[in-house]
């Protein structure tokens, strides 16, 4: 819709500025912003990337660069999941769930995207040619080289690799095969995982974190799950010999 509010000199200037702006931030984050078109839209202009909308001019214009850069990951974070496997139009991705690897890596940063239709997909966020790229990260449950250096040497736990489990997640249940076993860390006894748009954040609200193994489990939909060993609730049969 044709931005219409009667010509208003100021608000065209500061459309303008906003604009200016905003693309000066997001040069600083390696993100090459569409042109904005504010003469016609105002501060209504939508704002996108390789033409993906990520909000007006308004909404992105009141944030901090963290916030601008967080809007940003969610929209192209999703939409990279969406085109990896051509998901039917409408198809909307649920939750961001960012990955812990050890560093350095390859690439910035690694992320599950779930979709409505429950597939777990791999997103990698880089650096090329000074830009932000997201692509499908290709995962092979098979490969030990692999694993060991997105999350170290395989470790040992109460249970083995090999065996089928039911774990708990987020209130639901889910039956997989234990492909690797991480290196015991800190646990926070609450959690916050990323739904629609925010990222997981550990909450400390209570201190008493207890040292505890962490198993990838493969689940068949999509990226495996990693889970603590107090989330795994059931382990109906071994496989391991």
């Amino acid at each position: 819709m044709t931005y219409t509010r009667r010509n208003s000199n100021d608000e065209q200037q500061e459309a303008c500025l906003k604009a200016t702006q905003l693309t000066a931030i997001c040069e600083q984050l390696h993100i090459t912003l569409d042109p904005i078109d504010w003469q016609q839209f105002g501060l209504w202009a939508p704002v996108k990337v390789n033409s993906i909308e990520i909000a007006s001019l308004l909404e992105l214009g009141k944030r901090d660069s963290d916030d601008i850069l967080r809007q940003i990951q969610i929209k192209l974070f999703a939409h990279a999941a969406l085109e990896t496997f051509h998901s039917r139009h409408g198809t909307k991705a649920l939750m961001w769930s960012p990955v812990d690897v050890i560093q350095p890596q390859e690439f910035i940063s690694l992320w599950i995207i779930t979709l409505e239709t429950d597939e777990r997909i791999p997103i990698v966020e880089s650096i090329e040619n000074g830009q932000r790229v997201y692509a499908y990260y290709q995962f092979d449950g098979d490969n030990r080289q692999q694993l060991a250096t997105l999350f170290g040497p395989v470790n040992e736990g109460e249970h083995h690799l090999g065996d089928i489990v039911t774990i708990k997640e987020r209130d639901r249940e889910y039956t997989g095969e234990i492909i690797y076993i991480i290196p015991s860390s800190k646990m926070f006894t609450n959690r916050k995982y990323v739904s629609r748009g925010y990222r997981a954040t550990p909450e400390t609200a209570n201190t008493n974190n207890v040292v505890v193994s962490r198993y990838i489990v493969d689940c068949n939909d999509g990226f495996p799950h990693i889970v603590y060993q107090t989330q795994v609730i059931q382990e109906p049969e071994t496989s391991h010999s």
